[in-house]
């Protein structure tokens, strides 16, 4: 039973509203501002399960997270999917001539840059997280300085929302996944996502191989990504998410791929969330 959940964040951050979204009320909440921090929380059993963003449609794959959860033999157990909407909030009684500066985490300032192309006066400073922004900015009633966080964190740190909606894509999605010391926690029957890390020998069609056991075998290929290993240059693990309708279709192309591929690897079996 899940009793206490590590996120990269404070309340009125994303993690903590996939937190809520995902788990029930009666959940603990483990506050930290780096992913190697909730991690290590987790290793260390402070925390039943890690909440972690691993890539979003606008931004891409956040990929020293696939490091993470690699690097300590950890499990996704599940996934979810949050609309991002990300607003320009500060103290109340103040104007958007009246901001200097917003500070947020790259990643929003990021997803945010051509709004701030309009307000070429507002200096955009890199920050670890973007609800921890707005809390400092409340706790130390800071004027002329800005937030980008969600619309949770305005009504949390009572902050004025000067703008709304300001990322550039207006459909904004990251995927989060939960992360666990174990693997998957739900019956075979309802696995219908799995998470797989490989090497692959520098071959001429070695990866279109494996891809044509995910075709034959009837997976569904829905990401790949490649990173590269940092004690052997120019060689490369390929981290890939596949959904499947049967779960015998899946072992079977397992077994295969296992043979055929280097440290074949399984990062976690679960269910999709886009169903």
């Amino acid at each position: 039973m899940i009793k206490t959940v590590a996120i990269q964040g404070v309340k009125g951050s994303f993690h903590h509203i996939v937190c809520q979204n995902y788990f029930d009320d009666q959940t603990d909440v483990i506050e930290c501002l780096s992913f190697d921090r909730a991690v290590d929380s987790l290793i260390e059993g402070d925390s039943d399960a890690v909440i972690m963003a691993i890539e979003n449609s606008i931004a891409g794959s956040i990929i020293p997270n696939y490091a993470l959860i690699d690097n300590h033999n950890l499990f996704i157990v599940g996934e979810n999917y949050l609309d991002i909407q990300h607003n320009l909030m500060a103290l109340p009684d103040q104007d958007m001539d009246d901001i200097k500066e917003v500070y947020s985490h790259p990643m929003a300032l990021l997803q945010c840059k051509d709004f701030f192309k309009k307000h070429p006066h507002i200096k955009l400073v890199e920050d670890k997280d973007t609800a921890e922004v707005a809390q400092r900015i409340r706790s130390k009633k800071i004027k002329n300085i800005a937030a980008i966080a969600s619309t949770a964190a305005a009504s949390i740190f009572n902050l004025e929302i000067l703008a709304s909606s300001i990322q550039t894509i207006a459909h904004n999605e990251t995927r989060f996944v939960i992360v666990k010391r174990e693997n998957h926690e739900i019956p075979v029957e309802e696995i219908n996502k799995a998470s797989l890390k490989f090497e692959l020998d520098h071959k001429r069609g070695s990866l279109a191989t494996i891809l044509n056991v995910m075709s034959d075998c009837k997976l569904n290929l829905t990401k790949i990504q490649s990173l590269p290993k940092i004690d052997t240059p120019w060689k490369y693990a390929f981290f890939v998410d596949i959904t499947f309708d049967n779960y015998e279709d899946y072992l079977k192309a397992k077994s295969i791929m296992s043979i055929m591929a280097q440290d074949f690897k399984i990062l976690g079996e679960y269910k999709n969330a886009k169903i």
